[in-house]
């Protein structure tokens, strides 16, 4: 077994739940973090063959175990994964800061730019300002702990490579694809510079419509689809910033009809539930799709913070009955979009 050790810290604040719904350090979310991970790593080691699908899955069950519930065989993870604490999160609903507001022309008032990209673990009481609907969450670089992992020496390149990816993209939480839980790993001891960098698991994003799971991160012929914003002072300037560009992005696509009419338009395939637009055959199948854009919070050499925005292309699952050219015209403006903002591509 070789073991991985690092110290991790957040970017943001976190929103790990536990089940009383109130942030702790816990395992289990980091696990999953580095499964989802693995997974891409994975795939590009095999050059993204579909056929080695079944392949993957029979080697991340080896390795990451597997509960049958009744069908099948149970395994117990080969791997181990171990945190230095389980405390509770220390940002309390009075410590939580007030945001600067953001305008959307669908809404009459601004809106608090920790409410649009934090709805739900950010709760708007009646009558008051935006806080933490639970009692605590895992505070942006004061707190952290040490991550510990162990895991058989024929897995490490492959781990070693989703760790690498999980420092340079990886959010943990509630609401993370919106850049809460960024995190950042810290090899014990200290790593050389450059740790997190290395090669990136790039895909032709429209060929990334050939199957239904997170596996490559985009590229077109400008390169890598990353953009990064312009450094900003602390988190709370940045998040609002982030607030910004995400409704930007979706007002490139207005619904024709003031009332929902129950049918599916552009809008709907950057991510469902939409308010007060539902289509119809979708909310019958109780049907949810999670945005493929991400965000993710860096931290830059001097101490400032960048968001970094990254498009993870896949089809929707065939429940959606998935229309592909809709879908490649609805990211080919949203690429557009990103491109003629003050962003910068990176990666390689």
């Amino acid at each position: 077994m070789k073991q991985f050790e690092f110290a991790v810290r957040f970017n943001t604040p976190a929103f790990l739940g536990n089940a009383e719904q109130n942030a702790q350090w816990r395992t289990p979310p980091f696990k999953s973090l580095l499964r989802t991970w693995w997974r891409v790593a994975y795939a590009a080691q095999h050059g993204f063959k579909p056929s080695d699908l079944a392949t993957m899955r029979r080697e991340e069950g080896l390795l990451f175990g597997v509960a049958s519930d009744g069908e099948g065989d149970s395994r117990k993870s080969l791997l181990r994964i171990r945190l230095s604490k389980w405390t509770m999160g220390q940002l309390q609903k009075s410590q939580w800061p007030r945001f600067e507001s953001v305008q959307h022309p669908e809404v009459p008032k601004p809106v608090a730019s920790d409410l649009y990209l934090g709805y739900g673990p950010v709760s708007l009481p009646k009558g008051g300002a935006p806080t933490l609907k639970a009692n605590a969450a895992i505070q942006a670089g004061d707190d952290s702990a040490t991550l510990s992992i162990a895991v058989p020496e024929a897995h490490c390149p492959t781990i070693e490579q989703a760790l690498r990816l999980m420092d340079r993209f990886g959010t943990l939480g509630s609401r993370s694809r919106n850049g809460w839980g960024s995190l950042t790993l810290l090899p014990l001891p200290q790593a050389g510079e450059g740790w997190g960098e290395g090669a990136l698991p790039l895909r032709p994003w429209q060929d990334c419509l050939d199957r239904d799971w997170p596996h490559a991160i985009g590229q077109d012929s400008k390169g890598a689809l990353i953009w990064q914003t312009a450094p900003h002072g602390d988190w709370k300037a940045l998040m609002k910033t982030l607030a910004e560009l995400k409704i930007s992005m979706r007002r490139l696509f207005l619904f024709p009809h003031a009332q929902p009419d129950g049918e599916v338009h552009d809008r709907h395939w950057l991510s469902y539930p939409v308010t007060r637009h539902n289509v119809r055959a979708w909310d019958r199948a109780k049907l949810r799709l999670p945005n493929s854009l991400r965000f993710k919070v860096r931290q830059t050499a001097d101490g400032k913070l960048v968001g970094i925005i990254f498009h993870i292309p896949h089809l929707p699952p065939a429940a959606f009955h998935p229309d592909r050219p809709a879908i490649a015209n609805v990211w080919t403006q949203v690429h557009r979009h990103l491109d003629a903002k003050q962003l910068v591509r990176i990666g390689k």
